[in-house]
Order: structure tokens, then sequence, then C-alpha cells
């Protein structure tokens, strides 16, 4: 399997509560013509025949645009589908048996919260790269831990893998977000808010590029 370009930059991730009413794939190719650099098929709630139908969906749309398709947590769609990663996160299977099974033929990513996390991260050179967070408040994971932007600041000096920021991050406050240093920021409900998906990620990716100058 030829591997795409890992370009990280905006990372949107697919939410079944927002999505519900939405055909999936149309979603997701707006939030590609918008800017999506990678998109990750999320859905906790789905039976693993639904799963398979969606992805297979999403990898065709993915291919046509030659976006990397990750799949988050099922490594069994994964590998039914022939994704192009696969995102994982502390309670899921674990990473290096994840990398065992897929034998180092897919993009691995890693979800850290805290610094012990990403010292584990550096170990292994098969994680192509770890999301942190969250950043701030977000709705679509309530119960998750606030790390904020200097925490943010601290585990960017330290991780040798590429720093996928997530958390609440919108239109209003990625700016600060890139101005700690991080290059790359995943977003869900800034994208999937409404039905101006295109819009959403437009301009997303224009503040992002505004700010690289």
């Amino acid at each position: 399997m030829e591997r795409k370009k890992l370009d990280l930059t905006l990372y949107v991730i697919t939410d079944e509560n927002l999505l519900k009413d939405v055909d999936i794939a149309f979603a997701v190719e707006e939030a590609i013509k918008g800017g999506a650099t990678v998109i990750q098929y999320r859905a906790k709630n789905k039976s693993g025949k639904y799963m398979f139908t969606e992805a297979l969906k999403l990898k065709e749309v993915c291919d046509k645009y030659n976006i990397p398709l990750f799949i988050n947590d099922r490594v069994d769609i994964a590998l039914a589908v022939k994704s192009d990663g696969i995102h994982t996160g502390q309670n899921d299977l674990p990473i290096d048996e994840v990398y065992r099974i897929t034998e180092g033929k897919y993009f691995l990513g890693w979800s850290t919260k805290k610094i012990d996390d990403v010292i584990e991260a550096n170990k292994r050179d098969y994680i192509d790269y770890i999301g942190f967070g969250s950043i701030f408040p977000t709705k679509t994971k309530q119960d998750i831990k606030l790390n904020g932007l200097e925490e943010l600041e601290k585990i960017l000096k330290i991780s040798n893998k590429p720093v996928v920021a997530i958390g609440g991050i919108n239109h209003s406050n990625v700016v600060d977000v890139l101005k700690t240093g991080c290059k790359n920021v995943a977003v869900v409900s800034a994208v999937f808010k409404d039905n101006n998906i295109y819009e959403n990620t437009a301009r997303l990716r224009e503040l992002i590029e505004r700010f690289k100058g």
C-alpha cells in the first residue's frame, strides 16, 4: 500500500452527533474542498457493519483528493477498508499491538494527555504524530482533561513527534494555538457545527495560512 503525504495542518474529525442528519461522504468532501489536510473517521455508537459501510465511502472520497483517511480506535475497520492511518487513545488497544498487527503499513497517531504520555510516545519511532489536548473546553468530549495553551507549549518542547492540538479549537482561538508554535490543529465542531462545512473549513484554513505568512 503506497503511503500518501501526511500533512497534519488541518486535521478534521467526524462526529456522529453533528452529522446524524447529513450524508457523511458529502460532509467530508466539503471539508476537503475547504482545505482539510487529514480526515479522521470517529464513531463511538455505531455497529461495526455500519462503520465499515461509512468508512468505505470516506475512503473513496479521500482517495479522490489524495487526502489521508484515519480510523479512530477500530483497527479492524481500518484494516478492512485499507485506510491510510489509525488513531488510538490511552484506553484503546495498546499502540504497540496496533503497530504489530498493521506491520508498519499504516500511519499511526496516538492521543496524549500528560507529559508522561509524550515521553512514552518519544520512545516509539513508528508513531507518526501525537494528539494533545484538550486545549479548550469542548462539547464533543465533556469529561476530558483540560490542559490549555501553557501545557501545550511544554509538550512542544519535549515531543520528538509532530504535535496536533485538539479540543475546543475554533475560528476565534486557532491563532492563539498557532502562537504557541504548534503547527497542526484538529477540529470537529468548528467544521461540522452547521451546514456551512465548506465555508467553515475554508475560513479555518485561511486563518492558518495567514498566520504562517
